[in-house]
């Protein structure tokens, strides 16, 4: 997926995926997409923006369909992870900005924090799971998710310095999983993927996590560990953090 996007009456707000784990690759092909997607928006009469933003490891911890919903509501919580945090707000806070509900991107950006910490974010994705025919009950339970009956974690073997987590990797290493579609009838395992709870310029040591992989059998729990494990690369000196943002189009 190389784009998401976010609209209002009058705003919309594109989220351009650039990175290993993306379709578009390099930055220069981010910026063409952005550009003419914002300019599409602005000729159809509507405020719009392109964010770029970083592809090249896994946006939060949770890969997977199951384990990446319990992930937003744990978000919800305000017990998500730090980069997923910070991405969400700045998304909806350009949003909030061109949507006319904020004067400034600082104070648009506090307004999304303040319904995130307050409940009232939380509140309304369950509103809107109930409308859509959900079953709401699992936003308040998200234990109740499915669960895959094979679970290994995987500790490093190695100290150092996480110079890379390529995210084109671990997701090519969920479809086989069940977590995507090799063919377009295949069928889709909700509770399998992988909880990768690091970073690049994470420092760790050996025997560390690396992450966890569920799986619905032994032989694809084998695979995806070692499609894993491949994803990562190292470095014995300090690797700085990854940008979550490249550039803003408007």
């Amino acid at each position: 997926m190389s784009k998401k996007l976010a609209a209002g009456a009058d705003a919309i707000v594109l989220d351009v995926k650039m990175g290993q784990g993306a379709f578009m690759n390099t930055l220069a092909d981010a910026k063409e997409l952005a550009r003419l997607m914002v300019d599409i928006g602005q000729d159809a009469g509507r405020k719009t923006v392109a964010l770029i933003s970083d592809m090249n490891q896994p946006l939060g911890y949770a890969v997977g369909n199951a384990l990446e919903v319990q992930e937003a509501i744990m978000t919800l919580r305000g017990e998500g992870p730090a980069d997923f945090v910070a991405h969400c707000l700045e998304v909806a806070g350009h949003l909030l900005l061109f949507g006319g509900k904020a004067p400034s991107m600082t104070e648009a950006k506090q307004l999304a924090k303040d319904v995130l910490e307050d409940g009232r974010a939380l509140s309304k994705f369950r509103i809107m799971v109930e409308r859509q025919g959900g079953q709401a009950e699992l936003v308040d339970n998200p234990e109740k998710f499915p669960k895959a009956p094979f679970v290994e974690t995987i500790f490093a073997d190695r100290s150092g310095y996480v110079a890379g987590i390529n995210a084109g990797v671990v997701g090519l290493s969920c479809v086989p999983l069940g977590g995507g579609r090799e063919t377009k009838n295949a069928p889709i395992d909700h509770a399998v993927g992988m909880i990768i709870p690091l970073k690049v310029g994470d420092r760790i040591a050996t025997g560390d996590l690396l992450g966890t992989v569920h799986a619905n059998n032994p032989q694809k729990l084998t695979q995806a560990c070692a499609g894993l494990e491949a994803a990562f690369t190292w470095s014995d000196k300090p690797v700085p953090a990854l940008p979550l943002f490249y550039d803003t189009i408007y």
